[in-house]
């Protein structure tokens, strides 16, 4: 009977052990996640997210279709209607200061933790009213981080790579004792006005930055601003991400980003001053102006702007503006013009901005309230696939188990649906339809 030699035997059970270990390492949660990014690493190099194009499909079914009227509810609501006690008033122009800077800023910034640019901006606003709490307890209501155990507390909220308007201005206005309210449409002097008279502003704008995977490119951002000067033409900002605290930044400059999310900028004052915060906003008191405002001022843009980049977020802004007014089939227009110019950004662009699904809902919004919903899907994939982190988008998630479930594909957006409310646990929109579908988490 012939026996395994002693060092062959020894040498199989060394490697044995060595798969055996290298199994063992690969199910812990870290190992998992770097494997994970790897892999996406590998299928971003051969596949760019910046080089997918979304075409619609379903264009033509717009000469079909009557505008539908406006939905009952809606995950993304447009700004609180003015209340009556508070008329718009007739401003009087008054010269304001050439030069504002706040006192009393509290920097925060978002370092070690992941995509915590809208905790971080809100907690300065918050702060400069005398707010105790901190970019955690911001973060814990408006991402929370998906059901893992396995993520620790500083990664918990990596998934939720941005966090929507509305949810800080709800998180202000149902858990702190301030007040917040929101608008599309702003413009400098508006938000000059506001830091002469006391009152800090947070946009949000676009920017070219370098993210967490080293790429140079194109994404989203909230900033925070504290002052301005006339006689340089800039405003003071408090930058949680790259530039720090008082950073300068060009009027030129800093309106051509703003540009890209429409203009849109909030406020947090406290409850007191409501009549004079509404004193300020002149018509933005009224959101239903504030949106036809931000939809002349977009038009005007498509036709005084000639560089295609500038062109394809004026364009999304019309159609932003539309769906606003519920509009849906004039945006849906829009925002397919828009997706022909994006697909036409050329390389003097660096690349396209793909991540603008992750911060706008828009055309979810117009292609569904339009019957177009392949389109919706078809978006929905897209964007989800863009992401470093996964299917990990609640909003687009939520759209596209709305259009599967107007397909009649239930599974689907059983499956969807739940996956919102996984990642986002207080994804309000997302609870209310598995309870309107009667269908467990």
């Amino acid at each position: 009977m012939r026996t395994r030699p002693p060092f062959q035997a020894k040498t199989l059970a060394l490697l044995l052990a060595g798969i055996a270990v290298i199994l063992g390492l690969s199910l812990l949660p870290p190992v998992q996640r770097k494997l994970s990014e790897f892999w996406v690493d590998v299928r971003f190099f051969f596949n760019p997210p910046a080089e997918v194009v979304f075409v619609p499909t379903q264009q033509a079914q717009l000469d079909l279709l009557a505008t539908p009227t406006a939905p009952n509810s809606t995950p993304t609501p447009t700004a609180a209607s003015l209340p009556p006690e508070l008329a718009t008033p007739t401003l009087t122009p008054t010269p304001l200061p050439l030069y504002v800077r706040l006192s009393g800023v509290v920097y925060v910034d978002q370092a070690n933790r992941w995509n915590y640019c809208g905790p971080a901006n809100l907690t300065m606003a918050l702060k400069f009213w005398g707010w105790n709490g901190t970019r955690d307890d911001v973060a814990a209501a408006v991402k929370p981080g998906r059901n893992d155990p396995s993520v620790d507390f500083i990664e918990r909220g990596r998934t939720d790579v941005n966090v929507m308007p509305y949810e800080l201005v709800n998180f202000v206005n149902e858990q702190t004792e301030f007040r917040a309210l929101w608008r599309y449409g702003g413009n400098i002097d508006l938000l000059r006005r506001f830091l002469a008279a006391g009152y800090p502003v947070v946009v949000e704008k676009g920017h070219f930055d370098t993210d967490s995977s080293g790429t140079f490119s194109w994404m989203g951002h909230y900033q925070f601003v504290t002052g301005y000067d006339d006689a340089d033409g800039t405003f003071l900002v408090q930058d949680t991400y790259h530039y720090g605290p008082n950073h300068l930044v060009a009027y030129e400059e800093f309106e051509a980003e703003w540009r890209a999310f429409n203009f849109l900028f909030y406020i947090v004052y406290p409850p007191e001053r409501e009549a004079e915060i509404y004193t300020l906003l002149g018509n933005w008191g009224d959101p239903v102006w504030a949106n036809q405002h931000s939809l002349e001022v977009a038009r005007a843009d498509t036709q005084s702007l000639t560089d295609p980049w500038d062109l394809y977020f004026a364009w999304f802004n019309v159609g932003t503006a539309n769906v606003q007014l519920y509009q849906y089939a004039d945006a849906a227009s829009a925002y397919d013009y828009a997706f022909q110019l994006y697909a036409n950004l050329g390389a003097e662009n660096t690349q396209r901005p793909y991540r603008m699904l992750w911060y706008q809902t828009g055309p979810y919004f117009a292609y569904y309230y339009t019957g177009r919903y392949q389109d919706v899907i078809n978006l929905a994939n897209i964007t989800l696939a863009s992401s470093r982190f996964g299917p990990t988008l609640e909003e687009s998630l939520y759209w596209r188990a709305m259009a599967e479930y107007a397909l009649g594909d239930y599974v689907s957006a059983y499956n969807d649906m739940r996956q919102t409310v996984y990642y986002n646990p207080n994804f309000a929109p997302g609870w209310a339809k598995l309870q309107e579908w009667g269908i467990s988490p």
